[in-house]
């Protein structure tokens, strides 16, 4: 199933402290990461410009595989509290570092690097695997090797070339509206005022060869509140309600998002 999820960037607004924020970040990520989430979109809203900016960066650092993190991400004061992050520890950063491992189709994700006027990947080995694609230097990169040890060639694919779940994207967005409007699969508005959700709706989505994408309000305003009479304009929109029957006055995002992928997931195997 090809899923994706659409959070604001006042997703913290209920943490004061920033060792609070990065702790929930990295709730958010392993959650994502445990149901092979495909791309994290960041929605602006309300006045959240650093908080937004917070959230993407950090989710972006998790994402990364730790021995390209030094390249990626100089020390800043954003990453303080980076030692409190767990560990994704998906298929794309359970990598070896001797070279000697590789075999022919491994992936690998590196950043491109140059050296003596050539171009270089780094994928965590001690020694850098010459690259010969038009791709800008500094970029990071998925590459599958088209020859093993000791004859270390590489080729760039996509993410979902890749042979195991690779993590996900991060993407930005000005306003939940544009990215509804933008949104070319099916979409799930998670929401208590929805229909509670039944295992022959979810059926629909886990078996739709179009990507769906699970939309999740701020810990002030749910979906609705935050698209307002622009709520009706949507195409190909549900709104469900997946905790019926919730004793709690409300349901944390990192709580709902965790709940809702374990739902669907259990839909779709």
């Amino acid at each position: 199933m090809n899923l994706s999820v659409a959070i604001p960037s006042s997703s913290l607004s209920d943490e004061s402290l920033k060792i609070d924020k990065t702790r929930k970040i990295s709730v958010l990520a392993r959650a994502c990461s445990i149901f092979k989430v495909g791309t994290i979109y960041v929605y602006a809203e309300g006045d959240s410009k650093q908080d937004g900016a917070l959230l993407a960066m950090i989710l972006r650092y998790l994402d990364t595989p730790q021995f390209l993190r030094r390249r990626l991400f100089p020390k800043m004061n954003d990453l303080k509290f980076a030692g409190v992050l767990h560990p994704l520890r998906i298929p794309s950063h359970s990598t070896p570092a001797d070279p000697k491992k590789i075999k022919k189709g491994d992936a690998r994700d590196g950043v491109v690097v140059g050296a003596k006027g050539r171009r270089f990947v780094d994928v965590g080995i001690n020694q850098l695997v010459p690259f010969y694609d038009k791709v800008p230097i500094g970029k990071r990169v998925t590459v599958q090797f088209k020859e093993g040890y000791p004859n270390l060639a590489v080729k760039e694919i996509t993410r979902i070339q890749a042979p195991n779940y690779w993590g996900y994207a991060v993407k930005e967005r000005a306003g939940l509206y544009q990215l509804l409007s933008e949104w070319k699969g099916d979409t799930i508005i998670t929401s208590r005022a929805g229909k509670p959700a039944t295992a022959e709706q979810i059926a629909r989505y886990t078996k739709s060869e179009h990507g769906t994408l699970l939309v999740f309000g701020s810990p002030e305003k749910g979906v609705r509140d935050i698209l307002g009479s622009r709520t009706k304009n949507l195409q190909n929109a549900k709104t469900l309600n997946f905790f019926p029957g919730q004793a709690t006055q409300t349901v944390r995002l990192e709580e709902a998002l965790l709940g809702v992928l374990s739902i669907i997931n259990s839909h779709s195997v």
